[in-house]
């Protein structure tokens, strides 16, 4: 063999070993995914999702998932800003509701200080009520808020949060005054399921995908979803088509510490885009009702500061954040 060509074969030797490096280094990654609240919520089966589909397909080595619950994320954020500065296979999930909760609490951590990685996932809001409960839907919801907006009770998500606004402005399209409802935060999913099924509240809001099993099981009944009135289905009505005028969507994110470098970004987001990708991401999307808005780099980091930007707009208009 010339020596040429022995130059040639060391080369593709050495560029087959790096590309195994590369997805090897890859494959190694051991990720750690904080659900900053309690089990059994959104952010909850956000991680533990994430960590089936980046396992099962091979793209991370493992996953640990660890709840850091309280005040709307707000001690997670907190947690992942001062403990874990550049630690680059630490993601928190976070979304929507954090958006409002971080202004509502007046956090001194804020969105701003963490590193943005990647927009996973859209989903509608649901109002529901107790099976036995006397309203069955949402303009019979709408007359009891307008009679006495204090009298009707809401169990949902952290004080601030997605629920806690679909709320307000379900009463303020009702024609009454949004500033005094009456809203019980819980910090999981689970605690404020227990609440409307035990008939504690008047009334449960949050993800659809929280409730479905409870409405399919006929313990629940379904007064509507937040989505446009052209989405509504027998089985999943609109609460817009129904004449009140509300239509929201909540969203679910990944964000990283600070300090992480631009490599460890790169890395986090690539493994991002490949579970977005994958086929046991998208079972996972199909089977709990999740829309796919997957969004990353630059255009999730602008996505993520207009978001900041419009929900203080609608906080302070509702009363939950003075201006």
């Amino acid at each position: 063999m010339s020596q040429f060509r022995k130059g040639l074969w060391r080369g593709a030797l050495a560029a087959a070993a790096v590309a195994g490096f590369v997805t090897t280094a890859a494959a190694q990654m051991e990720l750690k995914i904080m659900a900053p609240a309690a089990p059994g919520g959104g952010w909850d089966q956000t991680a533990r999702s994430m960590q089936q589909a980046l396992t099962q397909s091979g793209i991370a080595k493992s996953v640990q998932v660890a709840n850091v619950p309280g005040a709307g994320g707000s001690i997670g954020i907190a947690q992942l800003v001062n403990n874990s500065k550049g630690d680059g296979n630490q993601l928190m999930v976070m979304g929507y509701v954090m958006v409002g909760a971080l202004l509502t609490n007046k956090s001194p951590i804020t969105l701003d200080q963490t590193t943005p990685i990647a927009r996973l996932t859209a989903e509608y809001e649901a109002i529901v009520v107790p099976a036995n409960s006397p309203i069955k839907s949402a303009k019979e919801l709408a007359d009891a808020i307008k009679a006495d907006p204090a009298k009707v009770t809401w169990a949902g998500g952290s004080a601030g949060g997605v629920d806690h606004i679909a709320a307000a402005l379900f009463a303020k399209a009702a024609g009454a005054d949004p500033t005094k409802i009456n809203y019980i935060p819980f910090s999981g999913g689970g605690e404020a399921l227990a609440a409307i099924l035990g008939g504690k509240v008047t009334a449960g809001i949050s993800g659809y995908g929280e409730f479905e099993s409870q409405v399919k099981a006929g313990k629940l009944r379904l007064i509507g979803l937040t989505t446009p009135a052209d989405k509504a289905t027998a089985d999943l009505p609109s609460i817009k088509a129904q004449g009140v005028d509300l239509e929201i969507a909540n969203w679910r994110a990944v964000v990283a510490p600070p300090g992480i470098s631009a490599d460890q970004k790169k890395a986090l987001t690539e493994a991002m885009d490949k579970m977005a990708k994958s086929k046991e991401w998208q079972e996972i999307l199909k089977a709990k009702g999740w829309e796919d808005s997957y969004v990353s780099g630059d255009a999730f980091t602008k996505i993520l500061a207009d978001e900041q930007t419009r929900t203080k707009e609608v906080l302070t208009a509702v009363g939950l954040v003075k201006s």
